[in-house]
């Protein structure tokens, strides 16, 4: 399991929804929560 890092919600890595950051993956509950990461990545991968 990995936490949104968005809303910080428990997802599966297998989600549909998912980032790449800086080498690192992240992983979004739904489309809302990954579009508003993808705005700003910097600030929600600390």
């Amino acid at each position: 399991m990995a936490k949104d890092p968005i809303c910080g919600m428990k997802v599966k890595e297998d989600t549909q929804y998912r980032s790449e950051f800086q080498g690192k993956s992240f992983y979004f509950c739904s489309s809302a929560c990954k579009t508003e990461f993808d705005k700003n990545p910097l600030k929600h991968s600390r």
